[in-house]
């Protein structure tokens, strides 16, 4: 196995591109897109990454996916979907030397483009390819997966296999995900997520977290505007220091969600932030939104399901339709979110990671991302603390909201295979 002048720093690291000026045609005041142009026209990453994925030769031995049905504390209901238990999908690749990695596919209905039968079967048929593949380099195979899992349709079982793939080089490596992707740091704050409750179960849930330590409450919103006003009135009450984030996940008009704001004002209350307050497609609404919570209100606005692709933070960028980008593996896989960071970097557009609702594989992969670059001012990692049971064994460690990755090597955790529920299992 080669490895040809290693850097353990990740090719993505957040430094801040040295861009020299565009070439105006006229005079005009330069947009975020003008940037976007010009960093992928000049490469603003560091060599480390880059490196590693041209030199390190991977060889698969064995891959499989299996469900990870994993059951909720309560409930998980949003504006667009109610999960009553987790069904994703857990993938493990072992390499010829012996080394393991583990990933995870997460399933969350109307927002991952699978469901858990798609992404087995798709998670089966990629397991296949990288069993019967001979040894390459790891850019190659990532490839490969890129190729058989294309664009937003498969891209949660593409940052699954991604996420074991690169966990099994790390461990081979001997060095922890977040040495690989930076070594910025080894530990993250999260906040903590209130989904959609009534105003009595929201105040029981703030008094809970706010004596675990949570500072900042993600609160579910978007389904009635006069019911999450008073949800959040009570939330007030119960933790009256905590910050804000709105998650409408789709679920405003722009008229509704310039209201919330007006409302919100009122109240003396200011979010630190509005996420996804409109559809996804609509773009014209969630420019208008954006510019009156900023400039109005001083709030700042993230496209989360609007984000899904490079060209989305292109369009974004191009038209100041938001201030900050939701980054999440399972939209966008791996890589996908290693250009995006890029690109969204190089426009001034400020990042928050989130993810779907996942187990400490999934959730831990991000952690140790965020974590390696340090590029992050919101992080919204939580919600393995909404489940009644842990399936991952050892990994990162948690103290409230703060996660602390230890020196153990690749992802750190992992499952007891066997006990996974291997109902429709693939792979050998």
């Amino acid at each position: 196995m080669a490895l040809l002048g290693l850097s353990l720093h990740s090719q993505f690291l957040c430094s801040n591109p040295t861009i020299s000026k565009p070439r105006r045609v006229r005079p005009r005041l330069p947009t975020r897109f003008d940037v976007v142009k010009m960093a992928v026209a000049t490469p603003t990453t560091t060599f480390g990454f880059k490196n590693l994925m041209e030199t390190f030769a991977v060889d698969v031995q064995r891959a499989e996916g299996r469900p990870l049905n994993v059951p909720l504390i309560a409930p998980f209901t949003i504006a667009s979907s109610r999960l009553e238990r987790v069904e994703n999908v857990a993938i493990r690749i072992e390499l010829k030397n012996g080394c393991v990695g583990w990933g995870e596919a997460p399933i969350l209905p109307f927002v991952t483009a699978e469901n858990q039968a798609t992404a087995l079967a798709k998670a089966a048929e990629v397991c296949e390819v990288l069993r019967q593949s001979p040894a390459k380099t790891l850019g190659m195979v990532l490839g490969e997966i890129d190729v058989a899992l294309p664009g937003h349709e498969f891209a949660s079982v593409r940052a699954g296999v991604e996420m074991a793939l690169i966990d099994a080089v790390a461990n081979s490596m001997g060095i922890p995900l977040w040495r690989l992707f930076g070594g910025v740091s080894n530990s993250i704050t999260t906040d903590i997520t209130i989904p959609i409750v009534s105003p009595a179960d929201a105040a029981e849930l703030a008094a809970k977290y706010r004596k675990q330590g949570f500072k900042t409450m993600k609160l579910k919103v978007g389904k009635n505007l006069n019911a999450d006003i008073e949800v959040l009135q009570a939330i007030r009450v119960a933790h009256p220091d905590c910050l804000f984030i709105l998650d409408a996940n789709e679920g405003y008009t722009p008229k509704e969600a310039i209201e919330v704001l007006e409302k919100l004002h009122e109240m003396g209350v200011t979010p630190v932030l509005f996420e996804q307050p409109v559809h996804r497609d609509d773009w014209e609404g969630l420019g208008r939104v954006s510019n009156v919570a900023r400039l109005k209100y001083g709030v700042s606005v993230a496209a989360d399901e609007s984000c899904r692709s490079l060209v989305d933070v292109k369009k974004i960028a191009e038209g100041n339709l938001a201030d900050v980008i939701n980054i999440k593996l399972a939209k966008v896989g791996v890589l996908g979110a290693l250009e995006i960071i890029d690109a969204a970097r190089a426009a001034g557009l400020t990042l928050m990671i989130g993810g779907m609702v996942e187990t400490r594989l999934a959730m831990g992969f991000a952690g140790h991302l965020a974590a390696g670059l340090g590029c992050f001012k919101f992080i919204d990692l939580d919600t393995p603390l909404l489940l009644s049971e842990d399936p991952v064994q050892e990994g990162y460690e948690v103290s409230g909201a703060v996660y602390k990755f230890t020196n153990a090597r690749g992802h750190g955790g992992f499952l007891h295979w066997d006990n996974v529920a291997y109902k429709l299992n693939f792979g050998c």
